[in-house]
C-alpha cells in the first residue's frame, strides 16, 4: 500500500445551482484540523501534579490555497451571505485527481470565514480560504456524491488586477496606484459559538457575527518608467492627503484590458468604500524606497454581477 501524495487528497463545496460537489480547482494546498477544546478536571481531590484534561467541546476547520482566482466575485458573495456551505473531502484518483477513491470520505457544514486574494506584480495570483466548520463532521459515503470535473481555469497574473482608488466618498474611483508592486483583499467574518444547553453533542454550532475587511497595497516612493496612459495615478502624496483627510474613499479593484501600462480597466471585480488605516514609507540602504497602503473597509463591498 502506497503513502497518499497530497495531490490526492482534496477539498469540494456543494453548489447550489445544480446541487453538485465541485473541488476547489487549481488547489495548491489543503489542511483539516480537528480540536478538542478542553478544560483541567483538577480538584483538590486529586493527588499528584499532573493535569487531567477533559473534552468540552469540538471544533474543526478546513484551509485551501488555491491559484484559481476567476471565481473571485462568486466567492465574495457566497461570504457575504453569510450562509453555511457543505463541504466533502477524500481521496482522490485518476490523471486529473477529481474521481473519488473509496477510504477517506468526510463533509460537514461551515463558514467561509477568512478569504485572501493575493494580485502581485509578476507572479501568479493565488487566494486563500478557511472554512470554520459548525456542527458535526459526517463519514458520507461517495457513492451517494454527484460530483461534477471541474476543469483548472487560466492562470491570472497580478499586474492585470489592479486597484483604483478615488479621492473622497462621491466621485468614482479611476486613478490607479501608480508603480504598484502588491495588492491584497482579505476579508474575514467574525463567528460565535451559538451552542446553548439545549444543544445535543459536544460540537461548536457557529453564527457569523460581523464580517470586515482590508486592502494591502505596495509601491515604489519614486518611478522611472514613462507613463503614456491616460489613467490617472495615485503617487505617495496623493495617499498622504488621503490619509491626513481621515475620511472614506471609493475603491474598485478590475481586471485590466488592453491600455498602456496596465492602467485601463476592462471589468470591476469588486467595489466599496474604505479608510485608509495605515501609511508606511521604508527606505533601507542600497535599496529602492517603498510604501504600504492599508485601507479598512467602510461599509458593505459591492461584487460586480
Amino acid at each position: 500500500m502506497g503513502t497518499l501524495k497530497g495531490q490526492n487528497l482534496r477539498i469540494c463545496v456543494l453548489g447550489r445551482n445544480p446541487a453538485t460537489y465541485k473541488v476547489i480547482a487549481m488547489a495548491t494546498n489543503c489542511s483539516i484540523n480537528l480540536t478538542n477544546n478542553v478544560e483541567s478536571r483538577t480538584t483538590k481531590d486529586d493527588v499528584g501534579m499532573s493535569d487531567k484534561p477533559v473534552t468540552t467541546s469540538k471544533s474543526w476547520t478546513v484551509s485551501v490555497d488555491s491559484l484559481d482566482v476567476t471565481d473571485t466575485a462568486a466567492m465574495l458573495t457566497a461570504i457575504k451571505s453569510m450562509t453555511p456551505m457543505k463541504l466533502y473531502w477524500n481521496e482522490t484518483l485518476t490523471t486529473d485527481n477529481q474521481a473519488w477513491g473509496t477510504t477517506y470520505p468526510r463533509s460537514g457544514m461551515a463558514f467561509m470565514s477568512d478569504v485572501t486574494f493575493q494580485f502581485d506584480n509578476r507572479t501568479l495570483s493565488t487566494k486563500s480560504i478557511q472554512f470554520s466548520g459548525t456542527g458535526a463532521i459526517d463519514f458520507e459515503s461517495h457513492d451517494d456524491l454527484d460530483v461534477e470535473l471541474v476543469p483548472a481555469g487560466s492562470y491570472t497574473h497580478g499586474q492585470f488586477v489592479r486597484l483604483f482608488l478615488s479621492s473622497d466618498n462621491t466621485t468614482e474611483p479611476a486613478a490607479v496606484i501608480a508603480a504598484a508592486k502588491t495588492l491584497s483583499l482579505h476579508i474575514g467574518v467574525s463567528l460565535e459559538d451559538a451552542t446553548t444547553k439545549d444543544t445535543a453533542g459536544d460540537w461548536q454550532v457557529q453564527e457569523p457575527t460581523a464580517i470586515t475587511y482590508d486592502i494591502t497595497t505596495s509601491a515604489l516612493y519614486k518611478s522611472g518608467e514613462t507613463i503614456t496612459s491616460s489613467v490617472a495615478g495615485k503617487s505617495y502624496n496623493d495617499l498622504q492627503t488621503i490619509y491626513n483627510n481621515g475620511t472614506p474613499v471609493k475603491w474598485k479593484i478590475a481586471n485590466i484590458g488592453a491600455g498602456a501600462n496596465n492602467r485601463t480597466a476592462s471589468s470591476t471585480i469588486v467595489s466599496g468604500s474604505a479608510v485608509l488605516t495605515r501609511l508606511e514609507l521604508t527606505a533601507p540602504n542600497r535599496s529602492n524606497t517603498e510604501y504600504t497602503t492599508q485601507l479598512n473597509g467602510y461599509g458593505d463591498y459591492d461584487v460586480a454581477a
